[in-house]
Formats: C-alpha cells, sequence, structure tokens
C-alpha cells in the first residue's frame, strides 16, 4: 500500500496548490494530508458512564485514563505510543504547555493544572507500551451530556460538525443504541467523506458482565443481546461488528498482580456458604467483621480492581484449577471479550490502517470537488478515478462499507462469502477464504477456485443489476488477488 499512498499524497499536493484560494477547502485537504503520515486514530465513543475510560485502560494494559468524574474527562484526550511517559495540554487559544506526570497505581494520575476544562482543546499523552504501537487510541467526553459544551467537544473532534474529524475509526461503547446514537456514527462517517462507511465503525456492547446482573453466566447473556444488536438493520447500516466486552474485568486481567491471586485463592479455599453470602452486595463484601479470611484493606483493593462479578468469577475459576496468576489473567482475558475485540481492531482497522487513511483522503477530495469547482479541477478528477481504479485495496474497502446497507450491492446469497473474501474477517489468505490458520497452500488454492467461479458466475448473471454485477466483479478482482499471491508463493518457494 506504500505506493498508492504516495499516489495519494502527491494528489493532495495537488488539490492543494488548486485550492489555495479556496481556504476553508485547502483547511480540510491540509489537515488530510498532515494524516497520512500519522498512525492510524482510533477514537472511543459512547454516552456518560458507558466505560470508555476503562476499556482504554485495559486496551493500554495501564490505569493511564481517568475513569472518575473529574474534570479530565470532560475535554478529548489523545493517547500515543512515546518513549517516556509525558502529557502535553493543548489550549483553544493555540497555547501549548507540558504538565507534570504524576503516576499512580502503575499508570498515570491526569491533571489540567489549573486550566478550565472549556479551555482545552485536548490533551496529549505519550505512553511507553506496544499496544499504541498499531494506533493512537482517543478517549472522547460523554456525548448525550448534560453538559451541552462536554458533547461538543466529542461532536466537534468526530467532524460532526464544521471542521475535518479528528480520528480515523470508530470504537462506540453503548448499553443500548438510541437513534441519537446511530445519527452520530452516521454523521462521523459523513465527516470523514465516507457517508455509510461502516468498515470505520465497530460497536462495543459495554460493562456486558451487568447485562446479566452479575451473574456468572452474564457474559453469554451479553453474547446473545450482542446477536441481536448486530442483526438490528440501522446498528448494522453504520458499524461492522458488535461485540460485548466487560471493561473492568479486562482491565482485571491486564494488571492482575500475583497478591491477587493469593488473595483470591485464600477465598476459594474458605467456606462456601460464608463467602458466597458477603459476596452478595459489595457493602457485604468490604465489612471489616466478614467471616472471610482476607483483610478489609485486601477485599476493598479487589472490589476496586475486578468488580464483583470479577470476583465472583475469579473465585470460580480457582475453585476449578487454574493454578497461578498468568493463567487466571488469560481466562479472565477471554471471558472479557477483550480479546475478540483486539481481533477485530486488527482486521478491521489496524492491519489495513493505510488503506483507511487513503481511502478517507481520496473521499474527502472527492467531497470538496462536488462542493467547489476550481480551474484545473478535471485533472484531479482524472487522478482521483485512476486510484480508484488502480487500488483493490481501496475498492474493496469501498464495497465492505456498502455491503450491509438495506440495499447493498452484493447477492444476499453470497453476502457473508462476499464480505469475507473482501477481508471482513482478515486479510490473510485463510481467513479470506474461511479456512484455518495454517491451511495448506494446495486446499487453500482449491478453495480460492471455486469461490473465483462462482463470483464469475454472479458478476456475469444476465438478471443481475448493475451495481450487483460491478460488486460481484470487485470480489472477482479479489479471488484472483488472492490466487496470484498464492502462486507466487508457491513458485517462490517462500512459506507464508
Amino acid at each position: 500500500m506504500t505506493g498508492s499512498l504516495d499516489d495519494v499524497r502527491a494528489l493532495l499536493d495537488d488539490a492543494l496548490a488548486h485550492y489555495a484560494d479556496v481556504p476553508a477547502a485547502a483547511a480540510r485537504l491540509e489537515a488530510q494530508r498532515r494524516r497520512l503520515d500519522e498512525p492510524l486514530r482510533v477514537a472511543l465513543v459512547g454516552r456518560v458512564k458507558s466505560g470508555k475510560s476503562t476499556l482504554l485502560n485495559a486496551l493500554v494494559g495501564a490505569r493511564v485514563a481517568p475513569t472518575d468524574a473529574g474534570e479530565c474527562t470532560r475535554v478529548v484526550t489523545v493517547y500515543r505510543h512515546g518513549a517516556t511517559p509525558r502529557v502535553e495540554l493543548y489550549g483553544t487559544d493555540g497555547g501549548r504547555r507540558t504538565l507534570p506526570v504524576r503516576r499512580a497505581d502503575g499508570g498515570l494520575r491526569l491533571e489540567l493544572g489549573g486550566t478550565p476544562p472549556e479551555e482545552v482543546a485536548q490533551l496529549v499523552v505519550d505512553w511507553p507500551t506496544e499496544d499504541l504501537l498499531p494506533a493512537t487510541v482517543v478517549d472522547t467526553p460523554g456525548i448525550a451530556s448534560l453538559s451541552t459544551g462536554t458533547s461538543a467537544r466529542t461532536h466537534g473532534f468526530l467532524g460532526t460538525e464544521d471542521g475535518p474529524a479528528g480520528a480515523d475509526a470508530v470504537v462506540f461503547l453503548t448499553r443500548q443504541p438510541q437513534p441519537e446514537d446511530v445519527a452520530v456514527l452516521a454523521a462521523f462517517q459523513a465527516g470523514t467523506g465516507g457517508e455509510g462507511a461502516l468498515t470505520t465503525t465497530i460497536t462495543v456492547l459495554s460493562r456486558a458482565d451487568e447485562v446479566g446482573a452479575g451473574r456468572l453466566d452474564a457474559l453469554h447473556a451479553a453474547d446473545k443481546v450482542a446477536r441481536r444488536m448486530s442483526a438490528d438493520p440501522q446498528v448494522a447500516a453504520v458499524s461492522s461488528a458488535v461485540v460485548p466486552v466487560a471493561g473492568l474485568l479486562a482491565l482485571a486481567a491486564r494488571t492482575l498482580r500475583h497478591g491477587d491471586y493469593v488473595a483470591l485463592r485464600a477465598l476459594a479455599g474458605a467456606d462456601q456458604a460464608q463467602v458466597s453470602r458477603v459476596l452478595l452486595t459489595a457493602d457485604r463484601f468490604t465489612r471489616p467483621d466478614a467471616p472471610v479470611p482476607v483483610s478489609v484493606e485486601v477485599r476493598t483493593a479487589l472490589l476496586d480492581r475486578l468488580g464483583l462479578f470479577g470476583i465472583r468469577l475469579s473465585i470460580g475459576l480457582v475453585r476449578a484449577g487454574v493454578p497461578d496468576a498468568t493463567a487466571l489473567a488469560e481466562e479472565l482475558l477471554r471471558r472479557s471479550g477483550l480479546a475478540e475485540l483486539q481481533r477485530l481492531l486488527r482486521v478491521h482497522f489496524t492491519e489495513r490502517g493505510a488503506q483507511l487513511r487513503a481511502g478517507t483522503a481520496l473521499r474527502l477530495l472527492e467531497a470538496v470537488l462536488a462542493e467547489h469547482s476550481v480551474p484545473g479541477d478535471d485533472g484531479l478528477r482524472a487522478e482521483l478515478e485512476r486510484l480508484r481504479l488502480g487500488t483493490p485495496d481501496l475498492a474493496e474497502l469501498d464495497l465492505l462499507a456498502r455491503s450491509r446497507a438495506a440495499d447493498g450491492p452484493l447477492p444476499p446469497e453470497l453476502r457473508i462469502e462476499g464480505e469475507r473474501l473482501l477481508g471482513a474477517q482478515g486479510t490473510a489468505p485463510a481467513a479470506r477464504l474461511g479456512l484455518p490458520a495454517g491451511t495448506p497452500d494446495d486446499a487453500l488454492r482449491r478453495a480460492a477456485l471455486e469461490a473465483l467461479a462462482r463470483w464469475r458466475t454472479a458478476a456475469d448473471d444476465p438478471l443481475a443489476g448493475r451495481a450487483t454485477a460491478d460488486a460481484a466483479e470487485v470480489v472477482v478482482r479479489a479471488c484472483e488477488a488472492l490466487l496470484a499471491g498464492l502462486d507466487s508463493s508457491v513458485a517462490g518457494g517462500r512459506p507464508r
């Protein structure tokens, strides 16, 4: 994709020269040109108390985002990879200053240093973790907040009002999507020049452990709710997937300490009836006279780190034979839903980071050309079309973006396979073909040939409309490219 990005950079540079005398268009193009050379930006968006900061901490693997209702939760905060911890405040007046780095519980304690939240454009936090190498993650204030100014900061950052979007993709956290939530996602996609580009959005059914009222089967119940939610046509039109995640459980898994395991093991070995009674409520669990062999200070810390559901689940796992802190953390992580979310982020966003940025840039230029006519823009239009036709990755993303709409162009009986061949489940050959990782090349090639035959038939169907035939041709080219890659791998004697 490097060559395509170079072509997109050159096209935007050319467009900037043409639109130098149109300030509004030039500003949008300049912002998009800078973004081509930055890491992918993924914004966490949701209503107040939807669990955005907790999920961000789980993704980063440290408590770097404040989860209370303090002033820092009312501003946009960008978390990016850096060699050393650093916090910078960007003011609405254009000023910038470095804030003290205050550590707490292995993470950060963010403060605005006396600056009112309404005077903060954004905080930028550098944090040394490999989790932030693939993408920069942005924590946004809650939408639908009682404070209109707080909500406006998120809308402004997403580009749902004037100005370019500050994110390339969105993870939207919700308990129950409302019509205004869907409108926010649609507005974000329109603001990035990609109206209907559901490939830039993943929905998280947040605080999933609360769906089942904290029962041990709560996450199974949450999975069923997420499946129903993903089948909702309104949600499917603006989101590529819905995944349930218990954020606090995920964060506990990523930060679990040996001392936590020792305390949980002590609770698991105590009288089961007494432990069950004290785990009915948080107040009972933290009573000084609770009849369990763990101090009230340790119990309070466990409650803060895992919550009641996490403690109940952990005790059950320890009783079932989980032998140590490492094994317990791995099992909690798997059950929390975070591992599945991380997979989706990789498949939909980070593995396609260059394509997403390039596609957004081309859609933005297309919108600018439609809104503002300038001398010489015919050459820009021709180059834009050449890049679209000459870059299969962009055609795949565009088709994925339109595939789940009510009038999506893929044949309904082949839509699921078509999306998979376009890379909806991953861009590796086995993932595209729906086969296990490690499948031999000859089996992959047979499957690819069978898929190619099906989609050639669909493209040549005389009863298919033009949009369906064109969409099938995109899938045909994806199959041909897949076969070409497999053939070159075999010819070169290289293992994939």
